[in-house]
């Protein structure tokens, strides 16, 4: 007979989670995708767009 010794484990805090089998939680190979990374020339010209979109929200906001 194989069975854990401990039916539950410390990332299954919900009840419904703790009557879950463990292999249920495991992470199979490939399965997560890998993240990309943008590239930091547009850092700055997404700031200067969103401060731009601000202040003209803003400004037309009160002009009206």
């Amino acid at each position: 007979m194989k069975r854990a010794l401990v039916l539950s484990h410390e990332a299954a805090r919900h009840p419904f989670r703790q009557s879950l089998p463990r292999h249920v939680f495991r992470v199979a190979p490939g399965s997560v995708p890998q993240a990309r990374q943008a590239p930091e020339d547009d850092k700055d010209w997404k700031l200067f767009a969103l401060s731009f979109a601000a202040f003209f929200t803003v400004a037309y906001s009160f002009i009206a």
